[in-house]
């Protein structure tokens, strides 16, 4: 598969804290249209895709759904924007995050998860990505959110 476009750039990627929990951010530049990695996991039988609890599952087909758990898995780090830097792309039954602009180092990686995946489990609490909630908006979040563990602390040691 040498030179393919569906071949990762071997590009820097750290986890790290953001908004949604979790994200994965660029350690360097990633330059516009490259594959960045591949989002894998252990495919679900039909009956595991509706009883699955798992928040990590990729829609491949209408018969083939991945549960990105694994921990090799990078990719599931990648947290949704409704203003999106990378893209996904299926191809050979396999999902591809290609970079949909020039990303800087030190950036979050993020794209779009689809109207039913927002509407579902983002829409209820809030799309909390950097088009839908100002800085602003966000620093008071962060706080009460702090306030709440806290709280819940010192409940503990009561």
């Amino acid at each position: 598969m040498a030179n393919s476009k569906y071949e990762p750039g071997g590009f820097g990627l750290a986890v790290k804290k953001a908004r949604a929990g979790r994200g994965l951010f660029a350690k360097e530049d990633i330059p516009k249209g490259v594959c960045i990695t591949e989002y894998f996991g252990r495919t679900l039988s039909e009956e595991e895709e509706y009883t699955s609890r798992s928040r990590y599952l990729f829609e491949v087909t209408k018969k083939k759904t991945i549960d990105g758990w694994y921990k090799g898995n990078v990719a599931r780090y990648i947290n949704h924007s409704c203003k999106p830097n990378c893209e996904v792309e299926i191809y050979k039954k396999r999902v591809w995050v290609f970079a949909k602009r020039k990303i800087k180092a030190g950036e979050e990686l993020v794209y779009d998860y689809g109207k039913s995946y927002f509407d579902a489990f983002l829409k209820p609490i809030g799309c909390r990505c950097t088009k839908c909630m100002s800085e602003k908006k966000w620093a008071k979040v962060e706080a009460k959110e702090a306030k709440k563990k806290k709280a819940k602390k010192e409940k503990k040691k009561s």
